[in-house]
């Protein structure tokens, strides 16, 4: 039996290829009271978004196969509405400067911080009306 969605809440979608990183995340953001899925690459990620809306996704730029960068890429194709989150380990100013011109509503470092994370995802869902 499928429970109806609540009005208010929103679906995230966690990509990231580091097994613990999309679980902590994962597991963050629902007890914050969000509906969580979480995939290990931008084509799982791609299928799963033709099969289902999601309000934000939140996805790593290092990963194997394809790159957050790319992945935002096919987003834009595919998916131009989307808001995104970019996540890493190894920020640099030129993929912080290309996610952002591609689209990202926002780049942050990990270890995620959850306050940080809180204050960008009411900027996002205020902002986007998502």
């Amino acid at each position: 039996m499928e429970i109806a969605l609540q009005r208010d809440q929103k679906r995230i979608l966690v990509v990231d290829d580091e097994e613990n990183a999309r679980i902590g995340l994962s597991r963050l953001l629902a007890k914050e009271g969000f509906l969580v899925d979480s995939v290990s690459n931008g084509y799982e990620a791609l299928n799963y978004l033709r099969q289902q809306d999601v309000n934000l996704i939140v996805t790593d730029i290092n990963m194997p196969e394809m790159n957050g960068i790319n992945f935002l890429k096919e987003l834009n194709k595919s998916f131009p509405k989307s808001n995104v989150i970019m996540v890493t380990a190894y920020g640099g100013v030129e993929s912080y400067i290309e996610a952002m011109n591609l689209g990202a509503f926002e780049y942050i470092n990990k270890p995620v911080k959850m306050e940080e994370l809180k204050s960008i995802l009411k900027k996002i869902f205020k902002e986007t009306n998502h």
